[in-house]
């Protein structure tokens, strides 16, 4: 079935599907920016992902491969992440990475306004905070009393899942059993909200 547009030219499903992704992405790239602007300079650890994403993933501080110029979650940590999302369920590829601390010396507020900005122009179903210091940010951002690892919450409509440290679980056989349980939590068959 075609659809008509205002010029008398009609579009198909598919071409009417297209034209508003790019426009809900062109509004969430500028939303991106904005937040950017939030952690200005050249040491910024950049995003990556897919800005239409249904799943959110937050590191905290950078880790090596951040610290040496990569994207958010580009160093070993970003493949074992990939490789869990998959075995979720999730599409890693249309995930969306960033750092809740993308340079030192950013303070809390610039931080929360950043991570919220993000958040908000993405507009998830599940959102993963990997470590301690996401969960921190985040919950200063969502304004949540506390987050926890091991205790999912709802806030906003979303799922948020926090774990007991992702990076530091890849060395640890026993943190990996721990953190894999509460990455299960973040299944996309999970509840929506």
């Amino acid at each position: 079935m075609a659809m008509v547009r205002g010029s008398g030219v009609s579009e198909s499903f598919e071409e009417r599907s297209v034209r508003l992704r790019a426009s809900y992405e062109a509004k969430a790239r500028a939303e991106l920016a904005a937040a950017d602007a939030l952690a200005p300079g050249a040491d910024t650890v950049r995003w990556s992902g897919d800005p239409l994403a249904s799943v959110v993933v937050v590191k905290g501080s950078p880790g090596p491969a951040e610290a040496c110029g990569g994207p958010a979650l580009s160093g070993a940590d970003g493949e074992a992440l990939h490789k869990a999302l998959e075995a979720l369920g999730w599409d890693p590829p249309l995930a969306f990475m960033t750092l809740s601390s993308p340079i030192s010396g950013l303070d809390d507020g610039a931080r929360a306004a950043r991570l919220r900005l993000q958040v908000e122009a993405i507009d998830p179903r599940v959102v993963i905070a990997l470590d301690a210091v996401a969960a921190d940010d985040l919950a200063r951002a969502f304004e949540i009393p506390s987050l926890k690892a091991g205790s999912p919450v709802v806030s906003d409509g979303r799922r948020i899942v926090v774990l007991s440290g992702f990076e530091a679980s890849l060395g640890d056989e026993r943190l990996k059993r721990t953190v894999w349980r509460e990455l299960k939590a973040a299944a996309p068959d999970g509840p929506v909200f």
